[in-house]
């Protein structure tokens, strides 16, 4: 994927029969995402010029542009929805885009090295970083909090990780 584009939403599904999408928003405030305009799919061949209607309790409503039919918006579901970057606002010195975060090494506190970051959750209750330690094959989720994550080298491109007792075995990090 192109680091010049991130990732603010997804297509969930059709949303009544005039063409409406479900929409699945990425961005902290969930209606940013309809001032990013015009956003693409991953691989950039389509452009979305959309709308937001309403509010839904899982997400937003929206009309797309050329977007007509409930048939036309059903076949759009799962479509990932990309911005320019710098459309995007910038962030504090202590928040980070999960694309920023996904595939960044991480370190003890020690500074070796013992996996990367595969993934960036959050079901409410805080972020969460899945690890990937290579010699364990394995993944373990840690809280992306200041305490589990003390430093974060955007430049650098690694985090240390301090997680909390009995999340990894010991003796792997």
């Amino acid at each position: 994927m192109d680091k010049e584009k991130t990732c603010v939403g997804a297509i969930a599904g059709s949303f009544g029969i005039s063409g409406e999408v479900r929409l699945k928003s990425f961005c902290s405030e969930p209606s940013d995402i309809g001032s990013y305009n015009p956003l693409t799919s991953e691989d950039g061949s389509q452009i979305f010029q959309l709308k937001i209607t309403g509010k839904l309790s899982a997400g937003l409503s929206a009309k797309i542009d050329g977007v007509l039919s409930k048939e036309q918006a059903e076949k759009l579901k799962g479509t990932r929805l990309y911005a320019d970057r710098d459309k995007l606002p910038n962030l504090s010195n202590d928040e980070y885009y999960h694309a920023d975060l996904i595939g960044m090494k991480t370190k003890n506190t020690g500074g070796n090295e013992i996996g990367r970051v595969d993934a960036v959750y959050d079901y409410g209750a805080g972020p969460i970083l899945e690890i990937f330690i290579q010699r364990l094959n394995n993944t373990f989720l840690i809280p992306f909090s200041e305490k589990s994550v003390p430093l974060v080298d955007l430049k650098e491109r690694f985090l240390i990780i301090d997680p909390p007792e009995g999340i990894i075995p010991v003796e792997n990090i």
